[in-house]
């Protein structure tokens, strides 16, 4: 389970057509609201002929901060829907942009409102997720003769105990990394100390939120 909001690992482009109107999704990983209005910016001038391109985006780390934009569209028919769905599914750091070509058919209010909807959750279901957890570092320092059963014997704890390996350094010794959930660090001592009989134990240093993809 992730302790902060999700986010997405790269740009998904995603088209729907609904009573000849074309929806076409454009999804952006963001580190900030300048880099999400330049994403705006570069699909407004690429689709500049569209009639709308509406707008939903969510940044920071608990998702504090969020804006949408209906662009021409009635009132809360787009920019709100499309929000939604970012929440729901519980993102932030991302920028979505839904840019529809009329197709001559109006769709009424409750239509757009499950068309742009539709559009940004069908996109979002092509993205390659990026969850966030609060983790600590834990190193472990080990003899280069060691170092292949530990290194594999680390890979597959991390993938019963909801963590994530990091950096190797090779120096005098092979030093892992892993980042580790806080109720899992008693049980990581535990299992070194079983696979180097007592000789080894993980060292811990800081925690920090830690994106870890799906």
């Amino acid at each position: 389970m992730a302790d902060y909001p999700a986010t997405i690992a790269r740009r998904v482009e995603h088209e729907i057509e609904i009573k000849k109107s074309r929806f076409i999704t454009h999804l952006e990983p963001v580190g900030s609201v300048a880099e999400a209005d330049e994403f705006i910016a570069e699909i407004r001038k690429r689709f500049w002929d569209a009639r709308h391109n509406c707008v939903a985006m969510i940044t920071g780390a608990t998702g504090d901060q969020a804006r949408s934009s209906d662009d021409g569209e009635p009132s809360g028919t787009a920019g709100v829907p499309m929000m939604e769905v970012l929440k729901r599914r519980g993102m932030t750091d991302l920028v979505a942009v839904v840019t529809r070509y009329f197709g001559g058919i109006k769709l009424g209010a409750g239509g757009l409102v499950r068309a742009y909807g539709n559009a940004v959750s069908e996109a979002l279901d092509h993205a390659q997720l990026v969850y966030r957890r609060s983790l600590t570092q834990a190193t472990i320092e080990v003899a280069h003769a060691d170092a292949g059963r530990f290194e594999n014997l680390l890979r597959e704890w991390v993938t019963h105990h909801d963590a994530t390996l990091g950096e190797t350094a090779y120096g005098q010794h092979a030093v892992f990394e892993a980042w580790i959930p806080a109720d899992q660090l008693a049980a990581l001592t535990a299992d070194v100390a079983t696979w180097s009989q007592g000789s080894l134990a993980p060292v811990f240093g800081e925690t920090r939120v830690v994106d870890i993809a799906a």
